[in-house]
């Protein structure tokens, strides 16, 4: 896809924003001590990551702030749906996976519709800072970033949150199930 593709029009920006802002309002625990208008300025100054944020709502992500690095001055926005997004679900989870079906292929693996909408694959640890805010995933399970010793041996890991603990789990890197999906990250 070009830049170009990536633009979206003045109404969608407007759109995304208001979504945004509402379900900010909406989830205070989730980003305590946070203004909308310093993170509603950050997005302005930053019109691609709102692409990228329409596309983790588009896909039902339901994107929410989540923390702030004062470090590095950047926002950072999670897939906070109660459930794995709808959009991202029966994927496997990379490319090398999906070409090494010979049959009964996914239409897509975790990695490549990452890329293709400009952010990352939560990390365990990045899934289990989520799972403090809110109780997710209680019936599906999401893709996380697999270290590359793992994924060399042909397997990927997943998290889900049953019985009030959330469980890493492992499996398969061709694997792919209606109700796995994947949540991601996104710094602005």
């Amino acid at each position: 896809m070009t830049k170009k593709n990536k633009e979206l029009s003045l109404e969608q920006r407007e759109e995304i924003l208001e979504v945004l802002k509402d379900r900010f309002e909406k989830n205070m625990h989730r980003h305590d001590g946070l203004e909308w208008a310093k993170v509603q300025a950050k997005l302005e100054a930053n019109t691609e990551k709102l692409w990228s944020l329409h596309e983790m709502e588009r896909t039902g992500g339901e994107p929410d702030v989540v923390d702030h690095d004062k470090k590095q001055g950047e926002y950072l926005f999670y897939d906070c749906s109660a459930e794995s997004p709808k959009g991202r679900r029966s994927v496997c989870y990379d490319r090398e996976a999906l070409e090494s079906r010979k049959k009964y292929k996914p239409e897509n693996s975790a990695i490549d519709m990452a890329t293709a909408m400009d952010i990352e694959l939560l990390t365990e640890e990045k899934y289990r800072e989520l799972q403090k805010l809110d109780n997710v995933d209680l019936k599906t399970s999401s893709w996380v970033q697999t270290p590359a010793n793992i994924r060399k041996l042909g397997g990927a890991l997943f998290c889900d949150r049953r019985y009030d603990t959330v469980f890493v789990y492992h499996n398969g890197a061709e694997s792919y199930y209606g109700a796995r999906g994947f949540r991601g990250m996104l710094r602005v």
